[in-house]
C-alpha cells in the first residue's frame, strides 16, 4: 500500500500494484498535512504544518492519539522498532516524543538552532540524529531527549534529509546538492556519494538491503546511487591531519567530488581508505 498526504489536509491510501484507492480520510487535520508515517500494519501517523500530530488506527478509521506540543510544522517523523515512541521533527528546531500505544504525549525536547528536518535512530536505536537547516547533525540519547548529548556541523548549507545505511553511517542530502556519507561517534563526513548538481536534494531512501540509495532534486529527476562500499568502512577514533576546506573524497565513479570540483575524486583516489579515520569536511568534533 501507498499512503499520501498533500496540501489539501486529506489522506489517501492506494494498492502500490493498481494505483486503486482503498481509503481516503478527507479532511484529516486542519493545517496541510507535510508528512506521514507507517507504523505496522494498521496504524500509521501524520504530522502538519502546523506542528499537529496524528495517529490513525485503520481498523477504527479514526484517529487513536492527537496533539500539537509543537509550534511549526511537522517535518520528519520515525518509530523505534517495536513501534511504540513516535520521534517528530518540527520546524521550531524541538524534537517530539510521543508514546504510541499509550496514546499520549510524552516530551518536547529543548530548540536547537535552525528548523530540525530529518530524524533517524541510530547505533541500534541507542540513539537518534536529527539534521537541521543549519546545516548540523543533533544527537541525542535514547531516554535523555530533553537535551542534545552531541552536535557535529557538517560543512553543508543545510540538513535537508538524512536516510541510516548502516548502524553508524548516514546519508546526507543538502540544499548544495551534494549527498555525504556521515559516520556517527566518532563523527566524520566520509565523501560524497552521488550529487544533483546545483539543485538541492529533496528526498532520500535506501533499498532493503542497503545497497543501493535513491535520491530525488529539484531537477525533477530521481538518481540511484550503490552504496553498498559504505557497510564495510570502518571509522577509528584516529583523526587524520588534512588540509582545512579540502575536496569532498568521492566515494563512487558517479560522484564529482564536492560537486564543484569535477576531479576532486582523481585527486582522492591515492588517499588511504576510510579506516583511518576518514576526514573531517572541515567538520568539527563532537562539542
Amino acid at each position: 500500500e501507498l499512503f499520501t498526504v498533500s496540501k489539501d489536509k486529506s489522506i489517501h491510501i492506494l494498492t502500490a500494484e493498481e494505483g486503486r484507492l482503498e481509503t481516503r480520510f478527507p479532511k484529516a487535520h486542519d493545517s496541510a498535512l507535510n508528512c506521514v508515517l507507517p507504523i505496522d500494519n494498521h496504524v500509521f501517523a501524520t504530522g502538519d504544518d502546523g506542528g499537529a500530530v496524528k495517529v490513525w488506527d485503520l481498523r477504527r478509521g479514526s484517529a487513536i492519539l492527537e496533539a500539537r506540543q509543537q509550534e511549526e510544522y511537522i517535518s520528519a517523523m520515525a518509530v523505534d522498532g517495536n513501534g511504540k515512541i513516535l520521534l517528530t521533527a518540527c520546524g521550531d528546531g524541538t524534537l517530539g516524543v510521543f508514546n504510541v500505544k499509550r496514546r499520549r504525549f510524552e516530551l518536547v525536547s529543548e530548540p536547537q538552532n535552525g528548523d530540525l528536518t530529518s530524524v533517524v535512530l541510530m547505533k541500534r536505536g541507542r540513539k537518534v540524529a536529527c539534521g537541521s537547516s543549519e546545516g548540523t547533525i543533533y544527537l541525542f540519547n535514547w531516554d535523555g531527549f530533553g537535551a542534545a548529548s552531541d552536535r557535529f556541523a557538517l560543512r553543508a548549507e543545510t540538513i535537508d534529509c538524512m536516510v541510516p545505511i548502516t548502524d553508524s553511517i548516514v546519508c546526507v542530502g543538502s540544499l548544495d546538492g551534494v549527498i555525504r556519507a556521515v559516520n556517527v561517534l566518532p563523527n566524520r563526513v566520509l565523501g560524497c556519494v552521488g550529487q544533483h548538481l546545483g539543485e538541492p536534494i529533496e528526498q532520500l531512501a535506501v533499498a532493503a538491503d542497503g545497497k543501493l540509495l535513491a535520491s530525488s532534486g529539484h531537477d525533477q529527476k530521481v538518481k540511484f546511487w550503490d552504496v553498498s562500499a559504505l557497510g564495510s568502512m570502518v571509522v577509528d577514533d584516529y583523526r587524520r591531519k588534512k588540509k582545512k576546506g579540502g575536496p569532498l573524497r568521492a566515494l563512487s565513479s558517479k560522484a564529482l567530488g564536492s560537486g564543484e570540483d569535477f576531479f576532486a575524486d582523481l585527486r582522492d583516489e591515492a588517499e588511504p581508505e576510510a579506516g583511518d579515520g576518514g576526514h573531517s569536511d572541515s567538520d568539527s568534533d563532537s562539542d
